[in-house]
């Protein structure tokens, strides 16, 4: 075992304790082989293969819907495929994929984010190119948006394409709700406190926020609430601890700002304690006046609301800062997650897991998600008809803005946790200053 591969095991290992994971097992499979089938059966004659795909598409919202029926597709173009999918709801999915990295169990196929997630399975050598699927298929590679693989290149080589653009940090707004308090949405940190105040008054939540997972707040709305203010260029040099510090008071006071929103009773009470999904519900059901949430927020009203309260929405970004170095029209995000392939497998196993690859993230699935209201990173024709109002106003805002760095997809998974947890403590009442602390701490620990 190398030392880095040591390493990652090392903080898996640890995750997994932190969380109460249990093993890999296959328990919750959908898209399974016949009872009875195995490895040595054949099928009409020729040799079954087992495969295995772990991903995150397990809810109800379309972009979910669209990825499982693409995988059924593959399972009936391959009779011969003892294909074992395994949908893992989101805020569980990082856990689970590590836990099986740490005892080399990874699924043959599975999805990775883009970032630092992917770069943990690249440098331990867990993972595969698959350079030669796009080199064998140039009129699908050209597709893609510029740069949209670049973060999953390697030293020339790819590991992933991305089957999402991942747009983390909208402003939904309740339309109605502001104009029946004769507010405009918010464009500097001063109208964002004076609309908190408004609403408040009023008995309505200014914002909804669903941190029980702690990456919502930093993934939704910290990051680029920080990058407001820091500006990008300080971000990339703290995460390197190249001249910049976690505990720079620039850091701090973002962090502060942060604080304030939530002492200032920005959020519904428990915010803490409720999941992202049940955030998005309280929202369109016109409790909360604001959200920040990501682009999968379309996909899963589209599947879930009504379309007089899909009507409601508006979409604008995060308000600036006093004094901020950073971009004002930026959005956190950019390529989201790809699949990515084992590093283990082989043989006729290989090529049919490259084949999965394939159809997943294809010309064809690419423009079957983005018109389950999902943004790409691929040039497509969407037919209007098939994708809500919110959507086209959301697409159409973001080709206008540019990409700030997720946090989480770029700092060590200890750096994304200190920076996750310490926002939860910001909103029990910590202190920005000893949070900084620890996420500095945790980020040059885990660079040694």
């Amino acid at each position: 075992m190398t030392k880095r591969l040591k390493g990652f095991v090392s903080l898996v290992l640890l995750g997994a304790l932190l969380a109460g994971c249990g093993s890999s097992g296959s328990n919750g499979g959908e898209a399974s082989a016949p009872a009875g089938s195995s490895d040595s059966a054949s099928a009409e004659g020729g040799e079954r293969v087992s495969l295995s795909i772990w991903h995150n598409y397990s809810g109800d919202d379309l972009r979910a819907q669209t990825v499982r029926r693409l995988i059924s597709e593959f399972q009936e173009e391959h009779p011969e495929v003892l294909l074992d999918s395994q949908p893992i709801p989101t805020d569980s999915y990082r856990q689970r994929i590590q836990t099986v990295a740490a005892a080399r169990e990874l699924p043959d196929v599975f999805l990775s984010y883009s970032g630092s997630f992917t770069d943990e399975f690249q440098k331990a050598g867990l993972i595969q190119p698959i350079t030669e699927l796009l080199d064998g298929n140039q009129e699908w590679t050209d597709g893609f948006l510029p740069g949209a693989y670049d973060i999953f290149t390697y030293d020339g080589e790819v590991y992933s394409v991305p089957v999402a653009m991942s747009a983390t940090s909208f402003l939904f707004y309740n339309k109605e709700l502001f104009e029946q308090n004769g507010l405009a949405v918010p464009k500097t940190w001063d109208e964002l406190l004076a609309a908190i105040e408004a609403f408040k008054a009023k008995g309505v939540t200014p914002i909804a926020m669903g941190n029980q997972a702690p990456w919502v707040a930093q993934s939704t709305m910290f990051g680029v609430m920080a990058d407001r203010l820091t500006g990008t260029e300080w971000f990339m040099n703290a995460k390197d601890g190249s001249g910049a510090s976690f505990t720079d008071p620039i850091f701090v006071e973002a962090l502060g700002y942060f604080k304030q929103l939530s002492d200032a009773g920005a959020f519904q009470e428990g915010a803490n304690s409720l999941d992202n999904t049940q955030a998005e519900q309280y929202f369109i059901q016109g409790n909360a006046a604001m959200i920040m949430n990501g682009a999968w927020s379309i996909s899963n009203w589209a599947a879930s609301a009504s379309e007089e309260a899909l009507q409601k929405v508006g979409v604008a970004v995060f308000p600036t800062l006093p004094n901020g170095k950073g971009e004002a029209n930026t959005i956190t995000g950019g390529p989201g997650g790809g699949f990515v392939l084992n590093a283990e497998a082989e043989g006729r196993k290989r090529e049919l897991a490259m084949e999965l690859i394939y159809k997943l993230s294809s010309a064809e699935a690419q423009k079957a998600v983005a018109e389950s209201n999902s943004m790409v990173m691929y040039d497509v024709d969407i037919d209007a008809s098939k994708v809500t109002p919110l959507f086209n106003d959301a697409f159409g805002l973001v080709k206008t803005l540019s990409f700030s760095p997720v946090y989480d997809l770029y700092l060590s998974a200890a750096g994304g946790e200190a920076v996750n947890n310490g926002l939860q403590e910001l909103m029990l009442g910590g202190d920005p200053a000893a949070v900084a602390e620890k996420i500095q701490a945790a980020q040059a620990g885990s660079a040694q």
